[in-house]
């Protein structure tokens, strides 16, 4: 997930660029070597910054898409059409390529394996992102958190993870992942088929009477409907937790 990044008091630091993993069409995994990485929370993010062989330069926030492991960290791009940053992330570079970035960033929407409360991950598209991060941190510290996971995508082809997602649905973990396609369907698809609204949060989320945990990431207009459901469903709106992107330009 990508957004115009404004920030203070961080130090960029050079990072090389160890793994390429290609998610989807649109999306890559950049595998990212920090030597001084101080470590991040599920949900965190980090600034990437560009110089131009004229001195330009532009600068892109980026959620983390893993939990914390030593230097390594993970940032997930989505190929923005005439993006100024996304298209050179996503197709131009290589393994051994250096990288300045700064973080890790932003203490709000983080998730920790301490919370033992139900969890409720909503995301849109590249959304999926920071909950992949929580995700993957409670698989990690073998947590038995239970889970539910409602993706939203255009087509099953654009579900970021979409072959670790099956295996972790698979695995009788306690993790549920709920999948709705937007635009197309494959033949004999049993899923959902529309946009996220209050009716289906309503068949997915947790009662809340649990009183879960939930986080919602993705376009404004996707988040504001799933905060204002699950609010109307009587959740209290303390335990929601938003993530919002729009266009950065890429």
């Amino acid at each position: 997930m990508a957004r115009t990044a404004i920030r203070r008091g961080l130090t960029w630091e050079v990072a090389s660029v160890i793994d390429l993993v290609d998610e989807t069409s649109r999306v890559r995994s950049l595998v990212l070597d920090v030597p001084d990485w101080p470590g991040h929370l599920p949900g965190q993010h980090l600034d990437v910054r560009l110089t131009a062989e004229d001195g330009y330069q532009t600068e892109r926030s980026y959620s983390i898409a893993t939990p914390a492991d030593g230097r390594r960290v993970t940032i997930s791009v989505e190929r923005i059409v005439d993006g100024e940053v996304s298209p050179y992330l996503a197709d131009e570079l290589r393994v051994g390529d250096k990288l300045e970035l700064r973080g890790p960033i932003g203490g709000y929407f983080v998730w920790t394996p301490g919370d033992e409360r139900p969890l409720l991950l909503v995301g849109g598209g590249s959304g999926i992102v920071p909950l992949m991060a929580m995700l993957r941190a409670r698989i990690a510290a073998a947590s038995d958190v239970p889970v539910r996971l409602l993706v939203s995508a255009r087509s099953v082809d654009e579900i970021i993870y979409g072959a670790e997602l099956e295996s972790i649905a698979n695995a009788n973990s306690g993790v549920e992942i709920i999948r709705t396609l937007t635009r197309s369907q494959p033949s004999g698809w049993t899923g959902y088929a529309r946009r996220v609204d209050q009716a289906m949060l309503a068949e997915i989320a947790w009662p809340a009477g649990r009183q879960p945990r939930a986080f919602a990431c993705g376009p404004t207009g996707f988040v504001e409907t799933v905060a204002s459901g699950l609010v109307a469903l009587g959740h209290d709106p303390g335990t929601i937790r938003t993530e919002r992107f729009g266009p950065t330009g890429g």
